[in-house]
């Protein structure tokens, strides 16, 4: 009996150390950046607005039948984005840009970086 009582305590003790392990882990590995993709076709960014966190990554894929750019002066710059292709950016600092096409000027578009959100606390 004395023999399956310390099993039973071992078992509980691995347990625990398992859990406190993945709590750990858990805690400590940060949140998976986002990808948002941004259309350019009929001239215009599609979504018009676009809200990420400090952190996710930004494609602009060129569906239109000329080049665009993606620009944001001081920001980023895409130079021109073939028909059919794309470019990425990874957002940096929080803030709101405006930004555009520099090769077609009456295309706007804004894109507002926030702070990553913490966890949410643990119950």
């Amino acid at each position: 009996m004395t023999n399956r009582l310390a099993n039973v305590w071992r078992a509980a003790a691995r347990l625990i150390a398992c859990a406190a392990s993945a709590a750990l882990l858990a805690h400590a590995l940060p949140a998976a950046a986002a990808k948002r993709i941004i259309v350019i076709g009929n001239m215009q960014f599609h979504p018009s607005t676009v809200v990420v966190e400090r952190g996710d990554k930004l494609v602009w894929v060129n569906r239109d039948l000329v080049p665009h750019t993606a620009t944001a002066a001081g920001m980023f710059d895409s130079a021109a984005i073939a028909q059919g292709g794309s470019w990425s950016y990874r957002a940096s600092t929080p803030g709101r840009y405006a930004y555009g096409c520099s090769l077609h000027p009456g295309m706007k578009a804004v894109l507002i970086v926030e702070k990553k959100r913490g966890r949410p606390a643990s119950r």
